[in-house]
């Protein structure tokens, strides 16, 4: 059995939907299971388990008769105390397998705070003495949609000047953390995912014009203004308006480039942009008001 952590989410979502495409019974663990089994349907091979990560027994029911764990759960501050908890349930529970989503970044001395627990909780994984996988996709793909608000006023606002960064759909992390979990050869491993192209704000602003016949310009900011307004206009806590800045930041300081991990893993190209937003162009048609928390007189 299989165990999918986060199966509401997008990229726990995307990993139960790639083996639910192999045929792997697995089970799928969310704070609301009755929500998601309607969204998701009755699906022969998938059990349905309420679990939350701040309930450890909840945790050790959910993980009960597993041979392996995905691993990944919504950024917070509370982030490692989970994951490095729920790794010791799942070990405790007979796990033989995790596989970790975490972070391009994640290092002791990482820029990025949210990095710098992606290592901790590594850290943990390594030091449990279970066998493990490690994930690191940079940016989502779709966490572009959440530009839409700012197309009403045709901007995208940044502060990354024209840095051209690595992104990946979501949907090809899940399509990866299938096959790791399905694919001995593939495990014990760090695979680091992106897509086939990098592109920066700009270049989104550019292909976005073209798509919605009207022109959208990228907008680049200071970082403290950034934060500040995350903070002010959006109502942000304090830690994500910092993440936001802080990844922004590291991305004009690091050259991205593609890894082409994700296409030998699949045999098949990633997810491209064009696509992607090509298939999210009602979203972004439809975005009214203005840029969610961002003030565009800023110095």
């Amino acid at each position: 059995m299989i165990v999918v952590m986060g199966a509401s989410g997008e990229t726990g979502g995307a990993a139960l939907q790639g083996l639910r495409e192999l045929g792997v019974p697995c089970r799928a663990l969310s704070r609301d299971p009755a929500r998601l089994r309607d969204r998701l349907g009755e699906v022969r091979g998938v059990e349905f388990a309420a679990a939350d990560a701040a309930d450890p027994e909840s945790l050790r029911a959910g993980f009960d008769g597993a041979s392996q764990l995905f691993l990944t759960m919504v950024n917070g501050p509370r982030q490692v105390e989970f994951e490095t908890r729920a790794i010791d349930l799942a070990v405790s529970s007979g796990v033989e397998h995790i596989v970790k989503l975490s972070a391009p970044a994640a290092e002791p001395d990482s820029p990025v705070a949210i990095s710098r627990w992606h290592w901790a909780i590594e850290e943990q994984l390594r030091g449990s003495g279970v066998a493990h996988t490690i994930l690191r996709p940079y940016a989502f793909m779709q966490k572009l949609r959440t530009l839409a608000p700012g197309l009403a006023e045709g901007v995208i606002v940044g502060a990354m000047g024209d840095t051209a960064c690595n992104w990946v759909d979501c949907r090809d992390i899940g399509d990866v953390a299938a096959a790791v979990l399905t694919r001995p050869e593939l495990r014990g491993q760090v695979h680091t995912l992106t897509g086939a192209e990098v592109f920066g704000y700009p270049e989104i602003a550019a292909r976005l014009s073209r798509l919605l016949g009207r022109p959208i310009r990228y907008v680049d900011v200071p970082p403290e203004a950034l934060r500040d307004n995350l903070i002010r206009q959006a109502h942000l806590p304090d830690w994500l308006a910092a993440h936001v800045t802080e990844i922004q930041l590291l991305a004009r300081t690091r050259l991205e480039r593609p890894t082409g991990v994700v296409a030998h893993i699949l045999g098949r190209a990633p997810r491209t942009l064009d696509d992607f937003l090509a298939e999210n162009l009602t979203h972004f048609r439809r975005a009214g008001g203005p840029p969610p928390g961002l003030d565009l007189n800023v110095g």
